[in-house]
Protein backbone atom coordinates (compact mmCIF):
# COMPACT_ATOMS: atom_id res chain seq x y z
CA UNK A 1 0.00 0.00 0.00
CA UNK A 2 2.85 2.40 0.79
CA UNK A 3 4.30 1.84 -2.68
CA UNK A 4 0.98 2.77 -4.25
CA UNK A 5 0.73 5.93 -2.13
CA UNK A 6 4.26 6.94 -3.11
CA UNK A 7 3.42 6.55 -6.78
CA UNK A 8 0.24 8.55 -6.42
CA UNK A 9 1.99 11.31 -4.46
CA UNK A 10 4.39 11.90 -7.35
CA UNK A 11 1.58 12.28 -9.85
CA UNK A 12 -0.03 15.59 -8.95
CA UNK A 13 -1.13 16.59 -12.44
CA UNK A 14 -2.45 13.12 -13.18
CA UNK A 15 -4.57 13.14 -10.03
CA UNK A 16 -5.90 16.57 -11.07
CA UNK A 17 -6.82 15.07 -14.41
CA UNK A 18 -8.55 12.11 -12.79
CA UNK A 19 -10.51 14.33 -10.41
CA UNK A 20 -11.53 16.69 -13.21
CA UNK A 21 -12.55 13.77 -15.43
CA UNK A 22 -14.65 12.26 -12.67
CA UNK A 23 -16.25 15.64 -12.03
CA UNK A 24 -17.01 16.07 -15.74
CA UNK A 25 -18.58 12.61 -15.97
CA UNK A 26 -20.67 13.31 -12.86
CA UNK A 27 -21.80 16.68 -14.23
CA UNK A 28 -22.75 15.05 -17.54
CA UNK A 29 -24.75 12.43 -15.68
CA UNK A 30 -26.51 15.17 -13.71
CA UNK A 31 -27.45 16.96 -16.93
CA UNK A 32 -28.86 13.74 -18.36
CA UNK A 33 -30.82 12.93 -15.20
CA UNK A 34 -32.23 16.43 -14.86
CA UNK A 35 -33.27 16.54 -18.52
CA UNK A 36 -35.10 13.26 -18.01
CA UNK A 37 -36.73 14.55 -14.82
CA UNK A 38 -37.95 17.72 -16.55
CA UNK A 39 -39.75 15.62 -19.16
CA UNK A 40 -41.35 13.35 -16.55
CA UNK A 41 -42.66 15.80 -13.96
CA UNK A 42 -46.16 17.24 -14.30
CA UNK A 43 -46.13 19.89 -11.58
CA UNK A 44 -45.33 23.30 -13.20
CA UNK A 45 -43.54 24.67 -10.12
CA UNK A 46 -41.37 21.58 -9.81
CA UNK A 47 -40.70 21.63 -13.55
CA UNK A 48 -39.47 25.24 -13.24
CA UNK A 49 -37.13 24.28 -10.39
CA UNK A 50 -35.76 21.33 -12.37
CA UNK A 51 -35.23 23.51 -15.46
CA UNK A 52 -33.16 25.95 -13.40
CA UNK A 53 -31.14 23.09 -11.95
CA UNK A 54 -30.63 21.80 -15.49
CA UNK A 55 -29.33 25.21 -16.62
CA UNK A 56 -26.98 25.27 -13.63
CA UNK A 57 -25.78 21.72 -14.38
CA UNK A 58 -25.08 22.63 -18.01
CA UNK A 59 -23.12 25.69 -16.87
CA UNK A 60 -21.12 23.55 -14.44
CA UNK A 61 -20.34 21.05 -17.21
CA UNK A 62 -19.16 23.91 -19.43
CA UNK A 63 -16.92 25.29 -16.69
CA UNK A 64 -15.31 21.91 -16.06
CA UNK A 65 -14.88 21.30 -19.80
CA UNK A 66 -13.16 24.65 -20.30
CA UNK A 67 -10.87 23.99 -17.31
CA UNK A 68 -9.92 20.59 -18.70
CA UNK A 69 -9.32 22.01 -22.19
CA UNK A 70 -7.09 24.74 -20.77
CA UNK A 71 -5.06 22.14 -18.85
CA UNK A 72 -4.78 19.88 -21.90
CA UNK A 73 -6.79 17.07 -20.29
CA UNK A 74 -9.73 17.24 -22.68
CA UNK A 75 -9.80 17.66 -26.45
CA UNK A 76 -13.45 17.49 -27.54
CA UNK A 77 -12.68 18.76 -31.05
CA UNK A 78 -9.61 16.59 -31.72
CA UNK A 79 -10.35 12.86 -31.32
CA UNK A 80 -6.76 11.86 -32.12
CA UNK A 81 -5.36 14.11 -29.41
CA UNK A 82 -8.00 12.90 -26.94
CA UNK A 83 -7.07 9.32 -27.79
CA UNK A 84 -3.44 10.07 -26.88
CA UNK A 85 -4.52 11.61 -23.55
CA UNK A 86 -6.68 8.56 -22.81
CA UNK A 87 -3.88 6.14 -23.72
CA UNK A 88 -1.46 7.99 -21.44
CA UNK A 89 -3.97 7.83 -18.59
CA UNK A 90 -4.42 4.09 -19.18
CA UNK A 91 -0.65 3.50 -19.20
CA UNK A 92 -0.34 5.44 -15.96
CA UNK A 93 -3.09 3.35 -14.38
CA UNK A 94 -1.29 0.19 -15.40
CA UNK A 95 1.97 1.46 -13.88
CA UNK A 96 0.16 2.17 -10.61
CA UNK A 97 -0.86 -1.46 -10.42
CA UNK A 98 2.79 -2.64 -10.52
Amino acid sequence: MTNLLQKIAGMGSMTDQVIASDFLITAKSGVRNLAFAVTEVGNPELKAVLRQQLRDAVATHETISKYMEAKGYYHPYDPNEQLQVNLQAAETAILLAD
